[in-house]
């Protein structure tokens, strides 16, 4: 079991029952289910301004100005955790504002204006790192772009991205009725975050062959 592993879900629309919400509660239950240390939480209970210029909004003592309770949501929750969930809603092609204003105010702390940003850079990579999405289109293009960018993040922090799951669904939590069943694979997610077979490879990457293992006598 993961008793130790902390993962933390990040739900980055403003709705509590809309369909982002209903795909985190399955992942919170497939987690919960798996014995995990879980915390949900939603990006606008603790954000309420877009990124400024650091370089005028910075504090004398290098804290960022803005008023709002991000950098607990960030130092108290995202860094502490061993794994990390984001489940948005598909906004024009691309993640909600709520998620995106999440990534570009994680600037203030690991940039090197900040004092400790060597320790908060430390601390923001190598987790494992799973998205969910809500539309309310099929189309399978609708996704692609905002799973570019988190695989890029994850390549900028040496993070592995192991999973993406996507529900289809317009009125309040009308991804229930989604025959794809991304409910299921949302609780998947949830309870297989940290021991889900991750693999990234170069040319030059050793590896045996086989990819799962073999039972005794077969070929």
């Amino acid at each position: 079991m993961n008793h130790s592993k902390k993962l933390l879900i990040i739900v980055g629309s403003p709705r509590r029952t809309g369909n982002s919400a209903t795909l985190a509660a399955a992942v919170q239950r497939g987690a919960e289910a798996a014995e995990m240390q879980v915390s949900l939480r939603f990006i606008d209970d603790s954000i309420t301004s877009f990124l400024r210029d650091c370089r005028q909004c910075r504090l004398p003592n290098g804290e960022c100005a803005i008023e709002d309770n991000f950098r607990a949501l960030f130092f108290d929750d995202f860094l502490p955790a061993d794994g990390v969930v984001f489940c948005s809603p598909v906004y024009w092609y691309g993640l909600s504002a709520q998620t995106k204003v999440f990534f570009d105010r994680t600037f203030c702390y690991y940039a090197a204006s900040y004092p400790d940003s060597a320790q908060v850079m430390h601390q923001m990579t190598h987790k494992r790192i799973g998205l969910v999405l809500a539309s309310e289109e099929t189309y399978p293009g609708a996704s692609l772009g905002i799973v570019h960018q988190i695989q890029e993040y994850c390549r900028y922090t040496h993070s592995e991205f192991v999973g993406v799951v996507h529900g289809v669904g317009n009125s309040r939590s009308e991804v229930l009725r989604d025959p794809s069943a991304p409910i299921v694979a949302a609780e998947q997610l949830g309870r297989e975050i940290f021991n889900r077979k991750y693999s990234d490879f170069r040319i030059d990457t050793e590896r045996s062959g086989r990819v799962w293992p073999q039972d005794d006598g077969q070929s």
